[in-house]
């Protein structure tokens, strides 16, 4: 989709128009500037395609977007079950969002266990659309409800729509050729068309994806399309719906826009890295939740010279990849925690070899194989110390799904630059959310340039010349990548610490004292080539900084928009590069009289702070495996301000 930029007319938050649905009843038509809906119900309900597909069209309208899928760890959790519910939130606006919403407008429960799951985040008086034909007796007491909730009157503070989606589903496709089964499967596809026309959606681009889809099984295609419409054409002629929503488009700079995942969004960051360096990129990876995307999507662009190594185990993909980076390739490999912890031994290796690697660690909840599915940010110290002996590496993380192809670009050129492995620190929100991405030119894009060795570079006591593998670049301090198979440019690598310069097997402890500095000191000579950490403080007098990394960025900025509307001063200022810190971090810092540091752990980057600067910072943790809610962090400002006013 393509965006002018030109302004949009305020909305008012409830403009009212009215349309004749097809049966001639008058329909309400009301503007909302934002919305967020969530669909839910078992991982076998198709809720994650339905809330794609619903993000596919309102990104194709132009709203600002934001999603938040979640999804249970087993591959087939028992049908009904509390365990077993999957759901996909969106929010969907004519205005800048940073987040998916803390709660939903509208909530889609597929099943009693979906509402039970859920309706603890619906606030009073928002939409709930029920489907009626699951809530059988066993289906009740299977997730502790005595009985059903439809029948008392517990959800009472709600706008409660019960609607027999499996059965209208299974009656509008009775004309196909399909199983009952196969029917009642392409209720989500009801569903999908009913919030599609209830919130002004258009449906040409889901009838062209089924289309598509389901190409190779027409009656299949047929049946869902059919669902879809009858979905589409019930919330036109009920009386249920007399209401829709509209949210007109958001105004956005002038661009290309597509809707991307943080996953999609580091793959082609991978992709363009490949092409700026004219180096042809290697993935060694072992499959991995929520890092498994990756090696799915960088598996179809061999047109671009992509080799991707499905491992046999974690080890092994690494192990290739540092390989292909002796080789002359822009090398990644892609985990998460459990396998980072497998990896360490040869990211130390690749930090003696002092070649590129890029290693994404996409986190998810610990320890051990923890929650899967869920989203943390526990491996940043993992990151930074994982590793036996002194082995420094520089860390950089993104701050949205979009952000994720400017940070692996980022990465990328560091590993390059300075040959030495980099962690791009991602996480399971980051990796399944998605928002609006401005495809950028390629003309603004860095230049990354491995300045591959071509000929010796000392000249020995004899007067002949010779390569020194070791041998350092005065303002990087790195060393000279050369190619295997380069006349006269033969080398020795290796685990074993080298003599500085020669690179030769040594020994020494001076040299060995040497060299562990120089090491560090090439890490550190990276922040001479980052931006310095910028801060948004609006008036310029704020007392408080809230202070961030990841995917902590759009809860954090929220509530500070949320708080300033109501008079209180707050600035906030987020990391990009946690090693090194850029060089006006300590300055930053002590500038404020309250750091306040929100983090899905519990507290890491707090620790670092303080151990660095010796600033006394605050943090405000947690690790439920789900992002920030924005509220909860307005709550935290607003208490520290006023403890501030009252001791002031």
């Amino acid at each position: 989709m393509r965006h002018t930029g030109a302004d949009h007319a305020a909305l008012q938050t409830a403009s009212f128009q009215k349309v004749r649905g097809t049966d001639g009843m008058a329909k309400q038509v009301v503007e909302v500037d934002r919305v967020v809906i969530r669909f839910a119900g078992d991982s076998g309900d198709g809720m994650q395609l339905t809330g794609d597909r619903f993000t596919s069209e309102a990104a194709w309208m132009g709203n600002d977007l934001l999603t938040l899928p979640d999804f249970p760890a087993e591959i087939r959790a028992p049908a009904g079950t509390l365990p077993g519910v999957s759901s996909f939130q969106l929010a969907f606006a004519d205005h800048d969002i940073t987040t998916p919403g803390d709660q939903p407008n509208v909530l889609v429960a597929m099943n009693p266990a979906a509402l039970k799951a859920n309706i603890a985040d619906l606030p009073r008086g928002s939409d709930l659309i029920v489907n009626t034909d699951e809530f059988t007796k066993r289906n009740v007491e299977k997730v502790g409800y005595h009985e059903s909730p439809l029948d008392d009157d517990s959800l009472e503070a709600y706008r409660l729509h019960p609607i027999a989606l499996t059965s209208m589903t299974v009656e509008a496709l009775k004309e196909f050729d399909v199983t009952k089964k196969e029917a009642e499967r392409a209720k989500n596809m009801f569903a999908l068309g009913l919030l599609l026309w209830l919130y002004h959606r258009p449906t040409e681009g889901t009838i062209e994806f089924l289309e598509k889809k389901f190409a190779s099984k027409p009656e299949i295609m047929k049946a869902n399309v059919a669902a879809f419409q009858a979905g589409w054409s019930y919330g036109e002629t009920t009386e249920e719906f007399s209401v829709q929503y509209e949210v007109k488009p958001a105004a956005m700079q002038p661009g290309t826009y597509r809707n991307i995942t943080g996953n999609l969004a580091l793959a082609y960051g991978l992709i363009t890295a490949s092409h700026q360096s004219g180096l042809r990129l290697f993935l060694g990876s072992y499959p991995i939740t929520p890092a498994s995307d990756i090696l799915h999507e960088l598996s179809k662009h061999k047109r671009f010279g992509v080799m991707t190594f499905q491992a046999e185990d974690e080890i092994a993909g690494i192990g290739a990849a540092l390989g292909a980076s002796y080789g002359g390739s822009l090398a990644v490999t892609t985990t998460s925690g459990p396998g980072i912890a497998l990896k360490s031994e040869t990211i130390g290796l690749a930090v003696s070899l002092e070649l590129p690697l890029i290693v994404v660690d996409v986190q998810r909840g610990g320890p051990s194989t923890g929650l899967p599915t869920k989203t943390e940010q526990s491996d940043l110290l993992q990151a930074m110390f994982g590793r036996n002996g002194e082995s420094p590496v520089p860390i950089v993380a993104p701050q949205s799904p979009a952000d994720c192809f400017d940070a692996t670009v980022e990465a990328a050129r560091i590993a390059v630059t300075y040959r030495t492995p980099v962690f791009l620190l991602s996480d399971g929100y980051l990796a399944n959310g998605s928002e609006p991405w401005c495809l950028p030119e390629i003309d603004s894009l860095p230049v990354i340039d491995p300045d591959f060795a071509t000929k010796p570079n000392h000249q020995a006591e004899d007067g002949s010349e010779e390569f020194w593998a070791y041998q350092r670049d005065p303002q990087t301090l790195a060393r000279p990548w050369a190619i295997p198979g380069t006349a006269g440019l033969e080398h020795r690598i290796g685990g074993l610490e080298k003599a500085d310069g020669s690179g030769n097997i040594s020994y020494d402890p001076e040299n060995h004292d040497h060299m562990v500095r120089l090491r560090q000191a090439k890490v550190d000579a990276i922040a001479d080539t980052i931006p310095d950490i910028e801060v948004d403080d609006p008036g310029g007098d704020a007392r408080i900084l809230m202070f961030g990394w990841g995917s902590t960025y759009g809860p954090i900025g929220a509530a500070c928009q949320i708080v300033r509307r109501s008079g209180v001063k707050v600035a906030q200022a987020h990391l990009r590069h946690l090693n090194p810190f850029p060089r006006n971090l300590g300055e930053v810092l002590a500038s404020y009289e309250r750091v306040v540091v929100p983090e899905m752990n519990l507290g890491q980057l707090n620790m670092l702070l303080r151990s660095k600067f010796l600033i006394d910072t605050y943090g405000y943790n947690q690790v439920r495996g789900l992002p920030f809610k924005s509220s909860e962090l307005v709550d935290v400002i607003r208490e520290i301000s006023e403890q501030m006013e009252e001791s002031s």
